[in-house]
């Protein structure tokens, strides 16, 4: 979660989740294993496409997840082990953060 790396996906039109937090400065050993956990039960989650992820040293983050519908944002929103992720996040690991969903309309880029 820490390498910026690019999601391979498929034409528009598709969702974006925008998570954009703020780590707590006390840290937590069991913050690194669940993000890591929750990356690999998304890729499991019907209407997964990708993420991209980053943190800076500041402790500022954003991931975007990208999904096929709203439906399958909605199924991931209510995971039981998702939920648990969340309320964690709410009580020790985030100062701060905001989430927005959005819909791509188009998307293009350098490749090299």
């Amino acid at each position: 979660m820490t390498s910026p790396s690019f999601a391979q996906l498929p034409a528009p039109p598709y969702y974006a989740v925008i998570f954009s937090s703020l780590r707590t400065d006390h840290g937590s050993d069991a913050y690194a294993p669940m993000a890591e956990r929750m990356v690999a039960l998304a890729q499991h989650q019907p209407g997964y496409l990708g993420a991209e992820s980053t943190r800076g040293t500041d402790g500022f983050g954003i991931t975007v997840s990208y999904w096929s519908s709203l439906d399958a944002i909605a199924h991931w929103r209510a995971n039981a082990e998702h939920r648990v992720a969340q309320e964690m996040g709410k009580a020790q690991w985030y100062e701060h953060y905001e989430l927005r969903v959005a819909r791509v309309e188009k998307a293009y880029g350098k490749r090299n």
